[in-house]
């Protein structure tokens, strides 16, 4: 269970820095009306998850079931998104917590 927990920290962590440096570099972002067309039009990538970074950030993952692909892209509160990472092999994970106490 704290290993879990670390992971799930250290995870938030680095989406909290990445949207720090999307502000810094924004090399890789559109107005987000043009990013999203273009995940669905090309990619086939839909919305299968969200959250919010920092200061008003909003954090995506996008994915296609036909081939795989991945997207994370942050939106920050300007409208501008920006890609953070993209892969392949997207899998939808339904696993359960361990029982409590369970250190695994």
């Amino acid at each position: 269970m704290t290993r879990m927990m670390f992971g799930m920290t250290m995870g938030l962590g680095v989406m909290a820095l990445a949207a720090q440096q999307l502000q810094a570099q924004p090399r890789n972002c559109a107005p987000r009306e043009v990013v999203m067309k273009k995940l669905a039009e090309e990619f086939g990538e839909t919305r299968r998850g969200i959250g919010l970074v920092q200061e008003g950030s909003v954090m995506e993952v996008f994915a296609s079931d036909g081939s795989g692909s991945w997207t994370i892209t942050v939106t920050l509160p300007s409208g501008v998104t920006c890609l953070v990472a993209a892969g392949e092999a997207y899998e939808t994970l339904a696993e359960a917590l361990p029982p409590a106490g369970d250190d695994a």
